[in-house]
């Protein structure tokens, strides 16, 4: 019989993580588990960066993980990205329409993604910041920070990980 399972998952109960988030990247915040960093969660509150829309489920769902096979000539698509842009610049007041990065108006292929470019990161900070009371530049640093580098420096890109710059956001305002 195979004990390395049952090791491993009384080593994340240690650890204080629920056992269907073991591949996933437990993350914390003052001991408690706050998500997954392999999985994108939504943030809506201005005080926090937002991730990539999600079409899986009601969002965010894993159990329903898949894009909306929706192309881009579809009208209703079209229509979904408009309402997305749109909101966006309410929040955003700062920004013209063509600086939305596209990747924060269209979701992922499994709508779980939990990273954005840096660009799309920095496109949030004067929001952030304003919401926080807090100086852009000391946001920025944050950030930046908290940019995951090419594996290797080769392979991929830069990206942000949403959870754990929200993390490390709320870890700096607590110091």
């Amino acid at each position: 019989m195979d004990i390395r399972p049952i090791r491993r998952a009384k080593l994340w109960k240690r650890r204080g993580c629920d056992l269907r988030w073991e591949n996933s990247g437990c993350s914390q915040y003052n001991g408690k588990v706050v998500g997954a960093a392999n999985v994108g969660q939504a943030f809506t509150d201005s005080v926090y960066f937002w991730g990539r829309p999600s079409c899986a489920g009601d969002g965010y769902d894993a159990s329903s993980s898949a894009g909306s096979n929706k192309g881009p000539t579809n009208e209703e698509y079209l229509a979904e990205v408009e309402t997305r842009i749109d909101t966006f610049l309410v929040h955003h007041p700062y920004l013209e329409r063509k600086d939305v990065p596209a990747e924060m108006v269209t979701a992922s292929g499994s709508g779980l993604d939990p990273d954005i470019t840096p660009e799309s990161a920095y496109v949030q900070v004067k929001r952030v910041a304003a919401a926080r009371n807090m100086d852009e530049t000391t946001v920025k640093e944050i950030v930046d920070q908290t940019i995951e580098k090419p594996f290797l420096g080769l392979f991929g890109t830069e990206k942000v990980n949403v959870l754990k710059l929200n993390i490390n956001l709320e870890n700096y305002e607590n110091k």
